[in-house]
């Protein structure tokens, strides 16, 4: 496969201040997405093109589908169910209550349905945060909430081998991909196939996604880029699609509670 059929497209250019937590929804053809600090949840028909937007009370981090129907949220450090219809926001459970300036990051769902998510100290300047704040939790279906462990500065990167066997999970400033199979620590890591360059500094996530999850869509931010960079790379915090890659996805895990 030569890189030269591998095309990049804006297909949305929404301005994301910190795009994040993309996720394909096969049965609405929809991809739904997050503006962190804007408090926005985004849901784009890749039909019809048309974005609707929910806007929530606290910075939402990450967004996941809900066996029940509706999403499941991370606004806060609040555990939220997200009514679409109504754009109402029903809280599950809270973490951290002691911890007054954390924030949820990162969030996805394991496959047996328990919502994953890590808090962090929201930055008090660009790329300043008070360190060892975090904590990685999960939301079970019966909305009870463990704790796994604490001290991590920023849960980014969560997901699980396809024999459900390994947790892979990055904690952004230690610079390195943890793979924890049930307790013990496994060293295991991702192979580097290929690299695709976007038109953009700041991306943060992505997911697959399309009618066979062989398209792959970015999130990216604006947030900290200043004039001059804007000038360069305009389409930061749009939605970029991926075609061509040769590889395919899978469809997310829902939330079962």
């Amino acid at each position: 496969m030569t890189m030269s059929s591998i095309k990049i497209e804006c297909v949305l250019p929404e301005n994301c201040r910190c795009g994040e937590s993309p996720l394909w929804e096969e049965e609405s053809n929809s991809l739904l997405f997050v503006d962190i600090p804007a408090k926005k949840v985004c849901r784009w028909d890749s039909l019809s093109k048309q974005i609707h937007r929910v806007t929530v009370d606290a910075p939402v981090s990450s967004v996941a589908l809900r066996q029940s129907g509706g999403y499941i949220a991370t606004i806060g450090t609040k555990f939220c169910a997200l009514n679409w219809e109504d754009q109402s926001a029903i809280v599950l459970a809270t973490v951290d209550k002691d911890k007054k300036n954390n924030r949820f990051n990162d969030g996805k769902v394991d496959p047996a349905g328990r919502y994953f998510a890590g808090t962090m100290a929201e930055v008090t300047a660009p790329g300043v945060l008070e360190r060892h704040q975090g904590s990685l939790f999960s939301l079970f279906p019966d909305h009870h909430v463990e704790k796994y462990f604490d001290q991590v500065d920023i849960s980014n990167g969560l997901d699980w081998s396809l024999d459900h066997k390994i947790f892979y999970y990055i904690d952004s400033l230690s610079y390195s991909v943890d793979a924890f199979d049930y307790d013990l620590q496994t060293g295991k890591i991702w192979k580097r196939l290929q690299t695709v360059k976007l038109p953009v500094d700041k991306t943060t996530s992505c997911c697959f996604g399309g009618k066979d999850y062989s398209e792959m869509y970015v999130t990216c931010a604006r947030d900290g880029i200043d004039p001059e960079g804007l000038l360069r790379q305009p389409e930061a915090g749009g939605i970029f699609k991926i075609t061509g890659l040769g590889v395919k996805g899978i469809p997310p895990y829902p939330y079962v509670g």
